[in-house]
């Protein structure tokens, strides 16, 4: 199969696979969403200027910055840096007080002459991460799994017994949430529209005021920019950018003996458990888009909270604890320079190895495996 060709495998229930080259947009676009995409994609590699209104606060001055490897809208290597602070009676705190969970590393000039450099860590933070920013690869087909597919799999009170009770993440306003580490957020627009806003610090129409720094105000004189700062069309053409984004294709084998290891490691992938929580695939449902209409997309994941155990918490998020995290995609591992939600393990194999509460049976079953059959499954994992 080419680089730039499309998975036609159907899964059971005969749903077409979609994956594609990474950057490349889901097929079946038409001639005005491909429009769209291509539009979005030009503003999300922009590079913003303070005088567009970058800041006062930053991480980076594009959403590229974060998110180019090995194409645009994939991972990369700058460190994101969140701070939450969790109690077990009042839950997480989000710290908007002191600033807000994102740790803004750099400030305008205009900011810096009114005496701030950028966020440091809230003093009541109780948890504190440095992630790399994740690949935005098949956002769209992710957001456009039916609800109830999702809620088939999830077992709160583990009812079965195996020790793994995957939970719903239900926002506030009663929507389920699916995306980012913590399953925070419902749709792709929720995710670009608060990016922009803490990550760029460019004021949206919902939320047209700037974000402290650290709890401070922004001085006046360092935000001369009229809020909002983007407009919705700005926003929801970034969002059909994502939306329309494909995942990407498994590498191929370079020869045949490495095919045979890559399909042990599938092999050894479903002999240990990984699948109860990495479920290889699910399919979208009915949808308007004819890209995103009843296609299968091989997520690895359950898009639910799991507890991977509380010694080994980090940030809490509005409706997850410290050491929940909504299992996290395998699709696209093969591009990633640093594993887990918070980017602690450098291998898979050591990826595998910081599993613990619901997974610590599987972790069990791989610690007992052969180093033969061990290498073949990060193989395998690595080759998604």
């Amino acid at each position: 199969m080419g680089a730039g060709a499309l998975a036609v495998a159907a899964c059971a229930g005969g749903e077409p696979e979609v994956a594609m080259a990474p950057g490349d947009p889901l097929p079946d676009l038409t001639a005005d969403q491909n429009a769209r995409f291509l539009e979005g994609r030009e503003i999300f590699s922009r590079q913003w200027t303070p005088e567009e209104g970058l800041g006062p606060l930053f991480m980076q001055p594009g959403c590229g910055s974060c998110h180019d490897l090995p194409s645009i809208g994939g991972a990369g290597v700058e460190p994101l840096r969140e701070a939450t602070s969790w109690d077990p009676e009042t839950g997480c705190d989000l710290l908007i007080h002191e600033g807000g969970p994102l740790v803004q590393n750099y400030a305008t000039p205009l900011l810096q002459a009114a005496g701030f450099t950028g966020e440091a860590v809230p003093p009541s933070a109780t948890g504190y991460v440095a992630m790399d920013g994740p690949a935005l690869f098949g956002l769209g087909l992710l957001e456009a799994i039916p609800d109830e597919t999702i809620l088939a799999r999830a077992d709160p009170d583990d009812a079965d017994g195996d020790g793994i009770s995957g939970r719903a993440s239900w926002l506030p306003d009663g929507r389920l949430g699916r995306l980012g580490s913590k399953a925070y957020r419902a749709t792709v627009f929720d995710l670009v529209e608060g990016s922009f806003r803490r990550s760029l610090g460019l004021t949206t129409p919902s939320y047209p005021d700037e974000e402290t720094v650290g709890g401070v105000p922004v001085p006046p004189e360092a935000d001369p920019v009229p809020d909002p700062e983007l407009t919705d069309e700005t926003l929801r053409l970034v969002s059909d950018y994502l939306r329309w984004l494909a995942p990407p294709l498994p590498r191929e084998p370079m020869s045949e003996a490495e095919a045979d290891t890559v399909r042990l490691g599938e092999e050894v992938f479903h002999s240990i458990g990984c699948p109860a929580c990495h479920v290889p695939a699910m399919a979208t449902g009915p949808n308007e888009v004819k890209a995103l209409d009843r296609k299968t997309v091989r997520l690895y994941s359950d898009l639910l909270l799991h507890d991977l155990a509380p010694e080994r918490p980090t940030i809490c998020g509005p409706t997850a604890t410290p050491s929940e995290v909504r299992t996290a995609r395998l699709m696209g591992a093969r591009f990633r320079t640093s594993y887990m939600h918070d980017s602690r393990a450098p291998t898979i194999n050591r990826a595998v190895l910081l599993h613990g509460g619901e997974a610590a049976a599987v972790r069990a079953r791989y610690e007992a495996l052969t180093p033969e059959a061990q290498r073949a499954l990060v193989m395998f994992v690595g080759s998604r």
